[in-house]
């Protein structure tokens, strides 16, 4: 089983600060994440004047329409240069989600290993058909989607050159903070199933609990949204896991790929020295005289389990003691005529 790819999302939950940002690094680098995310736009070029926000959007953050809220997220060229030196020094992988074409440019003196689609783009074609052009693997997000949105979006992904092998479907739901009873975590497997791609789960639940079920059903990618402190004022810090919850998920993660194993069925070589202390054998229920021959009510299925397996009682029963046996004595071929 390949390892599981897990992306800590600091998206937006920087504010603005690099400071912050380049706290967020530390912390995912630290927990044992494989990524850490950031978000790549122009404000102007992605949001429309007067858009409207999303509930949660209008929920924690200040007064004022989309374009105002996004434009004090942005990051700068230079603090994406910051920010991938520090993940470099602490041995963890830098990556961005580009939302316009400008962005993806810039990304690309990155050397990112993939590029990420969110949830909101997907329905984007010229974005979908320039990102599928740069000739890197795509993860891409399907939350808010119909199955032939996603069909759709594959198609334009392979027609402009990608590969199907090299596109990973993550099932999302787009709410955030996600109910437990809307985060649909075997769609996942139906993703993988209609779609014959990898799969994995982009998480927006409040918990660790959706992340860890996923890898247990063969998620290859996990993405969950982190934050220094939920209490901090933007759109994404509610939603999103603190440093400790990040560790914890990250050791439990990885804790159930060892658990998850190849598939194989046969004792472990520790089940193996345990069979005689919790398997049984066969003994005698009461003393027994030379030449009797042996019925069930003489016989008794005790352990340990270094003598002869109950699973050969029928060769026992019938046979003849071969001398005098005292009571509870574990039988052996030997003492049978």
């Amino acid at each position: 089983m390949k390892k599981v790819r897990i992306i800590a999302e600091a998206g937006v939950n920087h504010n603005g600060s690099i400071d912050l940002a380049k706290n967020l690094v530390r912390v995912a680098a630290s927990a044992g994440a494989d990524i850490v995310k950031f978000q790549t736009f122009n404000a102007s070029e992605l949001i429309a004047a007067g858009a409207q926000k999303a509930a949660y959007q209008e929920k924690n953050t200040a007064a004022g329409d989309q374009l105002e809220m996004v434009k004090g997220l942005q990051l700068s060229l230079d603090d994406h240069h910051t920010l991938a030196g520090l993940a470099a020094m602490l041995g963890i992988t830098f990556l961005s989600t580009p939302f316009d074409h400008g962005s993806v440019d810039m990304l690309e003196a990155f050397n990112m290993p993939f590029y990420k689609i969110p949830s909101g783009e997907l329905t984007n074609a010229p974005l979908l058909k320039y990102i599928a052009s740069k000739g890197k693997p795509v993860v891409m997000s399907t939350g808010m989607a119909e199955m032939e949105e996603i069909r759709a979006a594959l198609d334009i992904l392979e027609s402009s050159g990608l590969q199907h092998k090299d596109i990973t479907l993550l099932k999302c739901t787009t709410d955030y903070p996600t109910p437990y009873s809307d985060a649909q975590l075997l769609g996942m497997l139906t993703l993988k199933e209609k779609f014959d791609t990898p799969v994995g789960y982009s998480d927006h639940t409040s918990g660790i609990e959706v992340p860890i079920a996923a890898t247990a059903l063969g998620a290859q990618v996990i993405e969950k949204h982190i934050t220094l402190d939920r209490a901090l004022p933007g759109p994404d810090h509610a939603a999103s896991i603190e440093p400790a919850e990040l560790a914890q998920m990250v050791r439990s993660i990885r804790n159930i790929e060892k658990a998850l194993g190849n598939g194989a069925i046969s004792p472990t070589p520790t089940e193996i020295q345990n069979r005689t202390v919790a398997r049984k054998s066969i003994h005698t229920a009461h003393l027994i005289e030379g030449g009797k021959i042996l019925g069930s009510e003489d016989l008794v299925m005790k352990r340990p389990g270094d003598g002869i397996s109950p699973m050969e009682l029928d060769k026992v029963l019938g046979k003849k003691a071969a001398k005098d046996l005292g009571t509870e004595h574990k039988l052996s071929w030997e003492d049978l005529e």
